[in-house]
């Protein structure tokens, strides 16, 4: 099995490893763990790359239990038997509590971002679309290539769009063009193949560590009531709904201070035991 992982790391201390989300690649999560981050001292940030994402080579993967085997030797290989705080987000969240029942005992602190619960499409517990925040004419000036670009809208407002079209262009887009879809199309096709094993994710398995979970109410991809059955499994965890907050969060139109969604990065550390949670409005 072929088991190097590319992983962009940033500072030195105590290392937190951020899995991202399918499709995606390491670079994806920076921007909004790194604004945080870099203010932190001692911390050691590892930004891996799964199979048939961002830099990473497919190399013939054939599921997500084999996606996991591939990064817990990433693991086995980078960290060793140090302790670290894990992060993942939608599909990387998933593969993070498989990591974190793995690694129990060096996990300090996990983080959960908009995380994938159900890995079959036709079981997810999910909301019809609503715009929030409607401005037909607004929306009439966006051009055609944009719409198709931006789907449903959920805050019609020139901050939000503006900032949308942003993380489509600098994050969303590059990481989708980067993901050999040609090996990853079968996988995420097939339920079988698109969901951890009962050997790898044990559905019953309590986490003791800090946990922070942040889910968006207005996720139509994964949305956040499949996600509460999480809080019997994980009993010192922090569970989060944000209003205006997609799949996509966080989405920052931050200059419209007062009428803008809140936006929030996680953070998980032991700080006296307990969670430090990073929010700007």
């Amino acid at each position: 099995m072929e088991t190097t992982l590319s992983a962009h790391e940033i500072g030195k201390g105590l290392p937190i490893l951020i899995i991202h989300g399918w499709e995606m690649q390491g670079k994806s999560e920076e921007p909004d763990f790194e604004p945080i981050f870099n203010t932190i001292p001692g911390l050691r940030r590892i930004y891996v790359d799964l199979p048939g994402m961002g830099t990473t080579p497919a190399n013939k993967v054939k599921d997500l239990d084999e996606i996991y085997a591939r990064l817990t030797q990433f693991i086995d290989s980078r960290l060793g038997s140090s302790n670290f705080l894990l992060i993942g987000s939608s599909c990387g969240a998933y593969i993070a509590r498989a990591i974190a029942q793995k690694y129990i005992n060096q996990v300090d602190g996990l983080l959960l971002r908009v995380p994938l619960i159900e890995p079959k499409d036709s079981m997810r517990d999910l909301d019809a679309f609503t715009t929030l925040v409607e401005n037909r004419e607004l929306m009439s000036t966006i051009s055609a290539e944009d719409k198709a670009l931006l789907g449903n809208v959920l805050i019609q407002t020139p901050p939000y769009i503006q900032a949308l079209k942003a993380k489509y262009k600098d994050v969303l887009s590059p990481a989708w063009n980067a993901a050999d879809s040609e090996a990853l199309r079968p996988i995420r096709e097939d339920p079988n193949r698109y969901q951890l094993s009962s050997a790898v994710l044990d559905e019953s398995a309590k986490f003791l560590a800090p946990t922070l979970i942040v889910c968006g109410r207005q996720d139509r991809t994964v949305g956040y009531r499949d996600s509460l059955r999480l809080l019997e499994l994980y009993p010192r965890s922090t569970y989060i709904v944000l209003d205006r907050g997609t799949h996509g969060l966080p989405i920052d139109d931050s200059r419209e201070v007062f009428s803008g969604p809140l936006f929030v990065t996680g953070y998980i550390g032991l700080v006296n035991g307990g969670i430090v949670l990073m929010c700007k409005g």
